[in-house]
């Protein structure tokens, strides 16, 4: 009966032994390809390298040999000028050697050669082109230097060099003058390779050298190794130096260099400044100028990438296997995982089942809580419209008995006058009588305009937002509390600028609001002997400000936050019902602005009234924002 047990289980172990032998082979295997692609990798960036270092070389050199070629004949055009000849033969004194200097400058600007000039026999210059300046060769003897050595001979000329005399490197070509078959002197001209060297700055990964043939550095793209050498510096080659006078007094020194060679590509590692670096090097020989142009390239970049690409090929291959390993245990659990899948489908699809009924459910009462929401909106919304207008309407009945005052005593005049001018018939002064008339028609026309802003007062508002006219709702208001600042005797100051201000919001409620604030101020300064309100208004940016400052007790410390609760009210029993300025508050809210209440720093209590501003030319109202 144990026997197939047995049996399983040994086959299970060697599956897992070979799976252990063929996990060893492969990470073997991984690590030889790893170890021949390094090689491969560095090998084909170096290739790589050498390749635009090839391309750069051949440039350069093109360049060199484009940049000599243009004045490599230019001395030989020179020497057989005939005044050049008569003056070695027979200088004719300072007139003739002034003309040739002058000469020789003209055709030294006009090829853009750096000198031009005119050595005898014995390597004395007797002309030149720089002899107005304070460098000038005039004088100066060059028998030492191999351009005149090799052309006094008959050859030409041609040396790389620091001048000993303008401390100026430069490339000089030199020609024989003939004179009846024999060299009477040498002419020469140099020319500046600063404008060549410059045009290799900030090349970018890789840095361009000329040597000549000694190995010192005399033409370079990074000015820190000039007149440093690749080769020892030896005595010999100390003393050839030396001998020519090729760099003048210039210190000549070894750069610090070990010479390697990888993948058949010679490489240099350079130390400067205590940091080493390590190019790979292209040279080409110019044998016509006998030196040796070598490209420099910086071998971080291929090494990077080299080693990048390893990166990448090592992590293609663990991947690889990974993916191998992934879907193997995939497939073993495969059968497993379609049968929790479907056990689980299963109790997903009794889930859902459950849960849309229980969302159904939950929909309806949703919908149920939304109407009952909108129902309850809608009756506040009416609440506080109805508590607006209770508001103003009990402003009216504080009213009623001052302003009956104001009715009785039009309505008296009217009366005498009326008596008055029928008197005044009566006796026939009809001129008085009609001026008697004109006055209670004037009685009349005030109780008519008192009468017209209590009614306008009183009304249900419209719910739209207009462009308001500050002045005239401020007017309107005065209209309404005038009979309190007479009986009070209260001195009121009004500043609305020089420009009519224009607000966005209702004038009807806008003068509630104006009325509910006067009101309390008028209230707060009857209780003091300063009895003085100021009203001022300004634009900033889109709004305009508007403040009401009375002289009165101020703000009781710590009721800032609740003076604008509903039914709050720091009056006493009878004088108020607390919902002045919480439907104040309100509505400049639904204005889309803001009401504030603060103590003033010199006494008393501002409000201050912040609305958008408006054109006088809005003519269309805006939608009111009711919430």
């Amino acid at each position: 009966m144990s026997i197939a047990p047995s049996i399983a289980s040994q086959w299970r172990a060697a599956r897992r032994r070979g799976w252990v032998l063929a996990i060893l082979c492969g990470v073997a295997l991984a690590m030889a390809t790893v170890v021949w692609g390094s090689f491969y990798a560095h090998r084909y960036y170096l290739d790589e390298a050498a390749t635009r270092g090839a391309n750069t070389l051949r440039l350069s050199v093109a360049v060199l040999r484009g940049h000599m070629a243009r004045y490599e004949s230019l001395p030989r055009v020179i020497a057989d000028f005939a005044a050049i000849r008569d003056l070695l033969t027979a200088p004719g004194g300072s007139t003739r050697i002034d003309e040739i200097n002058a000469y020789l400058k003209q055709i030294n600007a006009q090829f853009d050669s750096s000198d031009i000039y005119v050595i005898d026999a014995d390597g004395t210059t007797i002309a030149a082109s720089n002899y107005d300046s304070e460098t000038t060769f005039i004088g100066e003897n060059f028998r030492y230097r191999p351009y005149f050595s090799d052309a006094i001979v008959g050859g030409e000329g041609r040396f790389y060099a620091l001048g000993t005399t303008s401390l100026k490197r430069g490339y000089y070509f030199g020609a024989p003058v003939m004179v009846e078959g024999e060299v009477a002197g040498v002419v020469a001209v140099k020319i500046e390779v600063d404008s060549i060297e410059d045009t290799w700055r900030d090349a970018g990964g890789y840095e361009i050298v000329v040597t000549d043939p000694e190995g010192i550095i005399f033409m370079t793209s990074r000015a820190q190794w000039l007149y440093h050498s690749i080769l020892p510096l030896t005595p010999d080659r100390v003393e050839r130096t030396v001998e020519t006078r090729r760099y003048a007094d210039a210190s000549l020194t070894e750069l610090s260099l070990t010479q390697t060679t990888e993948s058949g590509h010679p490489l240099y590692s350079i130390t400067y400044n205590g940091e080493p670096t390590e190019f790979l090097v292209v040279a080409e020989a110019m044998p016509e100028a006998d030196w040796t142009v070598s490209v420099l390239l910086d071998t971080a970049s291929a090494r990077s990438q080299a080693i990048t690409a390893i990166i990448i090929a090592g992590l293609a291959i663990i991947m690889t296997a990974l993916a191998l390993a992934i879907y193997l245990q995939r497939r073993a659990r495969l059968s497993e995982r379609l049968q929790i899948q479907r056990e689980a489908k299963e109790t997903l699809e009794r889930r859902v089942i459950e849960r849309t009924s229980e969302l159904a459910s939950l929909n309806r009462r949703l919908e149920t809580e939304v109407a009952e929401r909108r129902s309850t909106e809608i009756m506040l919304r009416k609440t506080q419209t109805d508590l607006i207008q209770a508001g103003k309407l009990a402003a009216l009945g504080q009213m009623s008995a001052a302003l009956s005052h104001e009715f009785n005593q039009p309505l008296s005049a009217a009366r005498n006058y009326a008596d008055n001018a029928q008197v005044l018939i009566e006796r026939g002064r009809v001129e008085d009588a009609a001026t008697t008339l004109s006055r209670i028609s004037g009685l009349i026309d005030r109780m008519s305009a008192i009468s017209r802003h209590l009614r306008n007062f009183a009304r249900m508002p419209n719910q739209k937002l207009t462009a308001v006219p500050l002045k005239e709702t401020i007017d309107d208001t005065l209209e309404i509390v005038n009979w309190r600042l007479v009986s009070g005797q209260i001195d009121l100051a009004i500043d609305l600028g020089d420009i009519p201000l224009f607000v966005t919001g209702g004038p009807v409620r806008l003068q509630q609001v104006l009325v509910n604030i006067l009101s309390n101020a008028i209230d707060a300064v009857e209780e003091t002997g300063d009895r003085h309100i100021a009203i001022t208004a300004h634009e900033h940016r889109d709004k305009v400000v508007l403040s009401i400052r009375d002289h009165g007790p101020g703000i009781t410390s710590g009721l800032n936050e609740r003076i604008f609760d509903p039914f709050f009210s720091t009056k006493g029993v009878g004088k108020g019902l607390g919902l002045g300025l919480s439907i104040s508050y309100n509505i400049i809210k639904d204005f889309g602005g803001e009401l504030r209440a603060e103590n003033h720093p010199e006494g008393g209590a501002v409000f201050t009234i912040e609305l958008l501003a408006a054109k006088s030319s809005l003519n269309e109202p805006l939608a009111e924002a009711i919430s």
